[in-house]
């Protein structure tokens, strides 16, 4: 990745964290401390987007969860990772309702108790996941899939009689951009390299203007140029989404988290170890259980 890339994620990181401070320098209370929020609105005016206790899933005596506890703040970009087995997916699908726990407590934000949602429920409050394998509308073409996209009425007749308004089209634009399809934009989607519908999927959630994003090894089966622009991408979603990337991709996690940022370490069902990507390649259990010596 090149240093200008580099050097404009970080400064995107400083001004969230200036803007934070500002928000809590009086009396330690955010500015939107005193709004009513709405029914079903995420609150996060005490900066974590999602807060995992003790969640133990079972299949038929097997924990694939193991009292797993997890923490992600607002804005943050996390790396989950881990060996085949080691839970990843199944928190996930806790996280989006797919799953049901055994036991504990899964939250976004401080009000929103997520065992008490469903699948559809948990997408429009602002959690967006994606897959291993790319979802795409091959027919149509990449504009067409970010305008299905949109958070909007999908109900036959409103989608009948729905124009795009401009700042609908700047959205598409916007996205189109961030994706690196705009030169693409009329292209039919199953025409599309395999990185290409891996990014046309992202921007499709990135449509739904999501608070959280979890994103399934999201470089899998990508040139080493695709992964560094997705790198790239997820990098300038920092501080504007929170994000959750599970990945084998050792180079991939390396890009995600230069400086100071965390990288959580699952095995059986629960953290093994947490911190700073080479605190974390040092760990003795780590190497043994997934790094290899």
């Amino acid at each position: 990745m090149t240093p200008d890339l580099m050097e404009e994620g970080t400064k995107r990181m400083q001004a969230y964290a200036r803007r934070q401070a500002e928000r809590t320098a009086s009396g330690g209370r955010s500015a939107s401390f005193g709004r009513l929020l709405k029914v079903g609105e995420p609150d996060f005016t005490h900066g974590v987007a999602l807060y995992l206790e003790d969640i133990t899933v079972s299949f038929d005596g097997f924990k694939a969860l193991n009292a797993l506890s997890l923490t992600v703040n607002v804005g943050e970009l996390r790396c989950i990772i881990g060996p085949n087995g080691a839970g990843k997916t199944t928190m996930m699908d806790c996280i989006t309702g797919k799953t049901r726990p055994d036991a504990g407590r899964a939250f976004f934000g401080s009000t929103i108790d997520l065992l008490r949602l469903t699948e559809p429920e948990i997408a429009q409050i602002g959690i967006g996941r994606k897959f291993q394998k790319p979802t795409v509308y091959e027919e149509l073409s990449v504009f067409e899939n970010l305008e299905l996209a949109l958070a909007a009425d999908r109900r036959a007749r409103a989608s009948l009689l729905s124009r795009l308004s401009g700042a609908q089209l700047d959205r598409i634009g916007e996205v189109l951009t961030l994706i690196h399809l705009r030169a693409e934009a009329q292209r039919t989607a199953g025409l599309l390299s395999h990185g290409q519908k891996q990014w046309l999927e992202i921007g499709m959630l990135l449509m739904q203007d999501p608070k959280l994003l979890l994103l399934d090894e999201p470089v899998a089966g990508m040139t080493d140029e695709e992964t560094e622009r997705t790198a790239e991408l997820f990098l300038s979603l920092e501080g504007q989404h929170s994000l959750v990337v599970v990945e084998h991709d050792m180079k991939f996690v390396e890009l995600l988290t230069q400086g100071h940022k965390k990288v959580t370490v699952l095995h059986e069902g629960s953290v093994l170890a947490e911190g700073r990507l080479a605190d974390v390649q040092a760990n003795d259990k780590v190497v043994e259980v997934y790094l290899g010596r």
